[in-house]
């Protein structure tokens, strides 16, 4: 049995510089982004910033812990997580037990603050499914033996997720399993077959919903109803064309002025590019673009297909997100909830996407580069 026993003495600096540096950033433009809507609702401007720090300062305690816990830990408890964070994605639907908030039922309240379940299941369902091609990678391209247990597992969670309902989360963890099993080396055929199938199940799941068809025609066609479903994303626009190149300045945006509904959540990208401009905007992407570099080359190093698959897993879910929230800031996308990783407001998804650097920077440890 495979053992860790080439560890190295520091994991990757490069990557938890690159990680602290997007959480500043994050931290700076939750504050300028929320100042105004915060003052407002609860007299206080620093009313985001505050819980975002605190929330930070958790995910980052959190971080350098499971940085220090070795990454097949996760490999012998991933059946147990994934089955708590089922159990979880049950209790959200009970009403009392879940809370309903813009129309899904997504979370479960503890004390003052509140909990995603669907964000836990992202990172539950990647040390699974890399525990489950570990030790099935040869089975992969059978569809019966070692592709459809996969898919099984994948949607029975996507459904459990789009019951409260949640397309944004439940899109970026299909997404992200799909890239894990492609690299595990699943034949083509069965790609093509499945995306046939997944397209087929989208346009199903827009048709279902009335407030879907709204944003895919929103998407298409902002101005057809600027008042309503375009509300978001002509705002967005008017916030980054004004940016230029240098912007406006920091704390200097106009589309904050209650233009931009929550403009520290999933639009925060639109604030900065209207304060920092196309250069901040640009460095925000370069700090991206290096941290998957880094989750890459930690992938290709990790001693074992476990190591490997989680790496890339955790690499895979943030690359998703980062392309789905800004394809959808600047236009490209239709408009889905999906945060900016390690930028926009929100406790679970902070410190999930901190836990998930913890844990790429243990399989650091062992790289071999």
């Amino acid at each position: 049995m495979f053992t860790l026993s080439t560890k190295k003495s520091t994991p990757d600096i490069v990557l938890i510089v690159i990680t602290l540096s997007l959480l500043a950033v994050g931290l700076i433009m939750v504050y300028s982004a929320s100042a105004i809507w915060a003052t407002y609702k609860f007299d206080d401007s620093f009313f985001f910033a505050k819980r975002q720090l605190l929330f930070a300062g958790v995910g980052v305690l959190a971080m350098f812990f499971i940085m220090n816990v070795d990454y097949w830990t996760w490999r012998t408890w991933a059946k147990v997580i994934i089955i708590v964070c089922f159990i979880l994605l049950v209790l959200v639907l009970i009403p009392g037990v879940g809370m309903v908030r813009n129309g899904s039922r997504s979370w479960i309240g503890v004390g003052a603050f509140s909990i995603q379940p669907s964000e836990f299941m992202k990172l539950a369902m990647i040390a699974f499914l890399a525990k489950f091609l570990s030790e099935n990678q040869k089975k992969i391209t059978s569809f019966k033996k070692g592709l459809a247990p996969s898919l099984a597992l994948i949607f029975t969670a996507f459904g459990m997720i789009m019951l409260q309902p949640d397309l944004g989360t439940g899109t970026v963890m299909v997404g992200t399993c799909i890239v894990m099993i492609f690299v595990a080396g699943a034949r083509i055929s069965h790609f093509v077959m499945l995306g046939m199938l997944g397209v087929a199940g989208f346009v199903g799941l827009i048709l279902s919903a009335p407030y879907r068809i709204k944003r895919i025609t929103s998407f298409l066609d902002p101005w057809e109803d600027p008042l309503n479903s375009g509300f978001q994303i002509i705002q967005s626009l008017y916030a980054i064309g004004p940016g230029g190149l240098l912007g406006l300045g920091l704390g200097q945006s106009r589309q904050k002025f209650f233009y931009l509904p929550e403009p520290q959540t999933d639009f925060i990208f639109a604030i900065l590019a209207e304060e920092l401009g196309f250069i901040g905007g640009s460095f925000v992407i370069l700090l991206f673009s290096l941290l998957l570099w880094r989750g890459v080359r930690i992938a290709l190093g990790a001693p074992d297909l476990y190591g490997s698959f989680l790496a890339i897993g955790i690499i895979g879910m943030i690359a998703i997100q980062v392309i789905i929230n800004i394809g959808v800031v600047i236009g490209l996308m239709p408009v889905t909830g999906i945060t900016l990783p390690f930028l926009s407001y929100g406790g679970s998804s902070l410190t999930l996407m901190l836990m998930a650097v913890g844990v790429l920077l243990n399989i650091s440890r062992y790289a071999r580069y």
